[in-house]
């Protein structure tokens, strides 16, 4: 892979983190084969970096991914939810311009997000807030969620909405790591959700960023919109956002996974490249996985008088312009 120059670095907007004690309490919650995987990654500052350089990679913004933070107790969800994203911080911090971060919010604790979200963006600098797209079977459309979505809509925040395992896995899986199919449909269900419920219409500020080239949105938009206005699959009590493909053109969606050679296709032809955004998933997607998928990104057909690192990473500026300046 050749050194890309300055105008084509990259910038990650879907980059991942753990720690120590963030592993443990997933472990002692009962999180072992986190959605099914075979381990854990492990994460350091200097692997991530080094990734980063082989890539061509300006600017990683870290989140935390699936399982999140919540194991089921509200008191002890805020602690881990403080402190990964104090450590967060701490990184973003010491190597500026290199990092940025989406902070973990407790959910379904709303009064414990609330805090945390005014914490983490008025506090500690993040450039956004991380959810997961279910928080213990509740999707993101649920009212008990509506103060959340009100106060990142006054704040016009952005949210990155990471997939996470569906409720009652155990029938759907077939045993197989949920990361593979699972976290795709989830996506597509809790955008669903979203559009169908009237969040959406409702705050239309928050900028959602939401992963892996839309999971199954390009092919199911026009299907939701049809069981939408013709068999009433909407929220009566909802606001009308429109017809949801274009609610979803309105939406954020990054690259991570495999965007060639044919998601991001699907996906732009669904919905235009304005949004499009590009995301590693390291560490949970390993090294050379990661180096393999940007060299399918140079080696696809770029677009018109463009290319998609200069793309993506223009997109992201708009979306974060502290990251255009390199602090």
């Amino acid at each position: 892979m050749t050194t890309p120059t300055p105008a084509d670095q990259l910038i990650d907007v879907h980059a991942h983190f753990v720690t120590d004690r963030y592993v443990a309490a997933a472990r002692a919650a009962g999180h072992e084969f986190p959605d099914g995987m075979a381990e854990w990654p492990s994460w350091d500052v200097g692997t991530h970096l080094a990734l980063m350089d082989r890539a061509g990679i300006r600017t990683s913004v870290l989140s935390i991914s699936s399982p999140g933070t919540h194991f089921g107790d509200d008191d002890a969800a805020r602690e881990l939810a403080r402190e990964v994203n104090e450590f967060a911080a701490g990184i973003v911090r010491d190597h500026p311009g290199r990092f940025g971060s989406f902070a973990s919010l407790p959910l379904p604790d709303v009064e414990g997000s609330l805090a945390e979200l005014a914490y983490a963006l008025d506090v500690l600098g993040a450039d956004g807030v991380a959810v997961e797209t279910n928080a213990h079977g509740t999707y993101l459309g649920h009212p008990a969620l509506e103060p959340v979505w009100a106060e990142l809509d006054r704040r016009g925040a952005v949210t990155f909405v990471h997939p996470t395992s569906p409720p009652r896995w155990e029938a759907v899986s077939l045993g197989r790591p949920r990361p593979m199919l699972e976290f795709i449909f989830d996506s597509t269900r809790t955008v669903a959700d979203l559009a169908l419920s009237g969040v959406l219409a409702r705050y239309p500020r928050i900028q959602w960023v939401f992963t892996h080239g839309g999971g199954a949105l390009p092919l199911l938009a026009d299907r939701i919109e049809l069981f939408r206005t013709v068999f009433g699959g909407g929220d009566p009590a909802g606001d009308d956002g429109g017809p949801v493909p274009e609610q979803l053109r309105r939406l954020w969606f990054d690259m991570a996974g495999t965007p060639f050679p044919r998601q991001v296709p699907a996906l732009t032809a669904a919905f235009g490249d304005e949004h499009l955004l590009y995301g590693s998933d390291w560490c949970w997607t390993p090294f050379d996985g990661a180096l393999a998928q940007v060299a399918s990104i140079d080696a696809a057909e770029q677009p018109p008088r463009d290319t998609w690192r200069a793309l993506t990473t223009r997109n992201a500026t708009g979306l974060l312009p502290r990251l255009a300046r390199g602090d």
